[in-house]
């Protein structure tokens, strides 16, 4: 028979932290913190199989999974000594979702389960407390109508804050039981009014109701978009935890609060978290009342008058220390926990490892080695190179005036500036017309995770440094600002209001994430350096690594910042890019426009000193190190004059007939120009471009070697290669150059000839086409192009879809599709290397800064991976962890 339930609790577990598959993060974290001996409230967890089944089988569960359920119930009440129902001393659950995965806020959770009319009464007489147990009753039923029965939880807020506006009130815990009582009378009509039957009082039927609701939330839109934003299988699926009850709202010795064992946003080794007094766990991430601090340090930084739980609960301030600092040397990884003080007893609830920034990240990696928790090689695993973008993003710079409208917490470094618009849709919208944006919320909910991706950055007016807000932007890389109590925000009529000040949807303000400061107006930014731990993780990085990463550039300024990012080359100068501005352009387009040999030669006589002073530039800026040049690529319509006035600029430049130029241009209009004229095919058709390129680049070589001293190996790669006869064409008139640029130098050339695959039969044919190419770099922009038939220009308008339905998992220009152009890749490095064996390999599409994208091409051998020069730093921290993952696998 199969197990779908694993129970834990009273210092024992069936399952294990390593079980994180079939029991999710949490489940298994439950059961291993049991094992270790702390005080974890008993329950059970409802495996990952379970969810997976629950889908399989039209949203229906295996026949044994009810008697485990009772049984792993019946468990916990022997533990608690309660029974679930019981009128006396019943066992009251919370019911929460478990993923693999973290994945805060995106699923449900429901607290206080059990609880009916007859109940309530019972835990009122047994806590002495009828207020504690009517709001506990209350949370129930509010929480219970919106995660299973589909009610707003507004319409239940609304009831709640005329109340207290009707009495003058300000907080919840101002609201005695009678006044509960009266509430929920209110809260059952309202569910009994809008579904047409009554809350459930049964238990069994509130549990199994709970468990579905779980599954349920593994689909729902904003789990969706969050799995998609993270490359998250959704065959993962989710285990269900069912827990006893403790609660932090049983008085003024009682508290709830979340922490972890280092700052996540700077990785310093302290204690961080919050707390509330009085109140359940979703209090305090809610942002409806302001936590405190949990350390004394904390609280005196943050200049607060409210007292630390360090100070107000001192034994179990201490105690809840000693298993953060028991926790994490276990799990050797910086922890992110939750706690309950029931009447001044601790118990934990979840431990996990802590999402964190980048720049939190690699000072904690690099700590934790200092500290000897972690070797090197494990310390590379911990930062997620993806990560490192944000170790990219701009700061204020600090000589910058800065207007200061209001101050909230800082929640998550960087700084952006942006338009203010108050809803995601607005900020998807904005995003995709190319505009910058702030999203200002008085609080964000899991259902803005579109706008929070779209956005620069996030201003919240309520919520700590916990608050979903923060915790999802650490997780993105977004500044945020939360709990920027001054602000009012109006959004009806589209206006923020501060310290008398307004401003409306639209104004432009930028956000500090890392002081907390909104600031009027686009404010100057200052991008960062990479030094300390950045430089120290690097440099562990750069011993596990195998391949070599390159950079693409063509202009001098990237090819600069991919060298203080530790490019080891250019992987890929696209020429055509050096051609699109002034002048230039004007002679491309004569060339092209030419009718003759000798009218194209003219023109390239023109171009070659340019095309040579580019060339000896990026040469003396790379300094021996190996520069990848492509020949002219793109399709002639990019070149072609559109508007009559470039017309008449061109004709000027040629003395000719703008008439005549305009029939000509038309007849070189192609109907599908990706397919068509380009790449080898032009210069097969006009050997007089291979020509004056080849000459520009040799001449730039010997030059360049002249003027550092260090030697130029120029890799001259030939585009759009199908037939190894073009290749052979080409080569030919590459070879005659070199030739006579050695003859009128008088100095010595080394150069490779190479191809760029970047079609189908490229890579099938490859060991005919390496029998004349000295080196293969896959253009994977191309070549997933060409093998899907897709259109990386028009693409974006059906591939959302086709995740969305499951049919793809990823897009497969962002990260490779390693069933089918992977494989096409594979064929290309063994045949070509079975003509060629020292043949060198390499990829250079936007593929190449793909961490996942890079591990399969550590996996099939390839000699470096190129990339755009900000990805250089997470290429070279990928590459050590494939390297590292692949030594350690084999």
């Amino acid at each position: 028979m199969t197990k779908w339930v694993y129970s834990f609790g009273d210092g024992d577990a069936e399952g294990a932290a390593e079980m994180r598959n079939l029991l999710g993060g949490k489940g298994a974290n439950l059961a291993e913190m049991s094992s270790l001996g702390l005080p974890v409230p008993p329950g059970f967890t409802i495996t990952t199989e379970v969810c997976t089944w629950y889908y399989a089988h039209e949203k229906s569960y295996p026949d044994e999974l009810a008697a485990q359920v009772a049984e792993a119930v019946e468990k916990v009440g022997g533990i608690t000594g309660r029974k679930f129902g019981d009128t006396d001393r019943p066992l009251l659950l919370s019911v929460r979702s478990g993923a693999r995965v973290s994945m805060p806020g995106m699923m449900d959770t429901v607290l206080n389960l059990g609880l009916n009319d007859e109940t309530v009464e019972a835990l009122a007489v047994e806590a002495g407390d009828r207020r504690f147990a009517y709001d506990s009753y209350r949370r129930f039923i509010q929480m219970y109508s919106d995660v299973v029965l589909g009610l707003d939880h507004h319409e239940f807020e609304e009831i709640l804050e005329d109340y207290k506006e009707r009495n003058e009130l300000t907080l919840d815990t101002e609201i005695d039981a009678d006044a509960w009582l009266g509430i929920i009378e209110q809260f059952k009509a309202l569910v009994e009014e809008e579904l047409e039957k009554p809350f459930p009082q049964d238990p069994q039927e509130q549990l199994w109701g709970a468990v579905g609701a779980v599954f349920s939330s593994w689909m729902v839109p904003r789990a969706v978009t969050y799995r998609r934003l993270h490359d998250l299988p959704a065959s993962w699926g989710t285990a269900v935890n069912v827990q006893a009850m403790v609660f932090g709202n049983m008085g003024e010795d009682s508290a709830t609060g979340v922490a972890f064992t280092r700052n996540p946003s700077t990785g310093e080794k302290a204690l961080y978290g919050e707390f509330l007094v009085n109140a359940q766990g979703e209090d305090v991430v809610a942002g409806i009342r302001t936590p405190q601090d949990i350390t004394e340090k904390a609280r005196i930084e943050a200049g607060s008058s409210n007292p630390s739980l360090e100070s107000l609960m001192p034994a179990a301030f201490a105690e809840f220390q000693s298993y953060c600092d028991k926790l994490e040397a276990h799990y050797r990884d910086m922890q992110d926990l939750e706690f309950t003080i029931e009447k001044g007893k601790l118990w934990m609830l979840q431990t996990r490892n802590g999402k964190r920034t980048a720049k939190a990240a690699l000072k904690i990696a690099v700590d934790m080695v200092a500290e000897g928790l972690l070797s090197e090689d494990v310390a590379i695993g911990r930062v997620e190179p993806g990560a490192l973008d944000q170790l990219l993003h701009p700061t204020i710079d600090p000589n910058a005036e800065r207007d200061v409208i209001t101050t909230g917490l800082p929640a998550s470094p960087g700084a952006a500036s942006g338009a203010i618009v108050f809803t995601s849709d607005e900020a998807e919208k904005a995003k995709a017309e190319g505009r910058k944006v702030i999203l200002v919320r008085v609080e964000t909910s899991p259902e803005d995770i579109h706008g929070m991706h779209a956005a620069e950055g996030i201003l919240t007016s309520r919520g700590g440094m916990t608050s979903h807000a923060a915790v999802v932007a650490r997780g993105m890389g977004k500044p945020c600002v939360a709990g920027a109590g001054m602000l009012r925000i109006d959004y009806r009529n589209g206006v923020i209001n501060a310290a008398g000040r307004q401003l409306k949807e639209g104004d432009t303000i930028t956000i500090d994430g890392a002081t907390g400061q909104v600031l009027l107006g686009e404010v100057k930014m200052l991008q960062p350096t990479l030094s300390g731990d950045f430089g120290t993780l690097m440099g562990w990085a750069d011993k596990g690594r195998r391949m070599r990463v390159r950079t693409n550039a063509e202009t001098p300024q990237d090819a600069k910042v991919a060298r203080e990012f530790g490019a080891e080359g250019i992987g890929l100068c696209r020429t055509e890019h050096m051609f699109f501005e002034g002048e230039r352009i004007v002679a491309v387009r004569e060339m092209i426009l030419a009718e003759t040999e000798e009218g194209r030669r003219a023109v390239l006589a023109k171009l070659l000193p340019m095309q040579r002073q580019d060339f000896i530039e990026l040469f003396e800026i790379m300094h021996g190190l190996p520069v990848t040049i492509r020949l002219l690529d793109p399709p002639l319509h990019e070149f072609l004059p559109k508007s009559d006035e470039e017309l008449a600029e061109v004709a000027t430049a040629m003395g000719a007939d703008p008439e005549r130029l305009r029939d000509r241009a038309l007849a070189l209009e192609e109907f599908n120009p990706m397919l068509g004229h380009r790449g080898c095919r032009l210069l097969v058709s006009y050997p007089e471009i291979a020509e004056m390129q080849a000459r520009a680049i040799f001449e730039a070589a010997v030059q360049a070697a002249k003027d550092t001293g260090a030697p130029v190996v120029p890799e001259i790669m030939v585009p759009l290669v199908g037939l190894k006869g073009e290749l052979d064409l080409v080569r030919q008139r590459i070879e005659a150059m070199a030739k006579a640029v050695m003859e009128e130098s008088g100095a010595e050339l080394t150069y490779q000839i190479g191809t760029m695959v970047e079609l189908p039969r490229a890579a099938l044919k490859a060991a005919e086409i390496a029998q004349s190419a000295e080196f293969f770099s896959f253009g994977t922009n191309d070549l997933t192009q060409t093998t899907f038939g897709i259109s990386r220009d028009d693409a974006a308008s059906f591939l959302g879809t086709y995740q969305t339905r499951g049919i793809m998992e990823q897009d497969p220009f962002v990260s490779l599709d390693q069933e089918g152009v992977g494989e096409l890749i594979k064929i290309g490095v063994e045949r070509g290397r079975s003509t060629r064996p020292d043949i060198k390999l390499g990829i250079c599409g936007e593929h190449g800064g793909d961490p996942a994208s890079i591990t399969f091409c550590e996996g099939v051998g390839l000699d470096y991976v190129s990339c755009s020069p900000f990805r250089v730093p997470i290429a070279r921290l990928a590459a050590a962890q494939a390297a590292l993952k692949k030594k350690t696998a084999g």
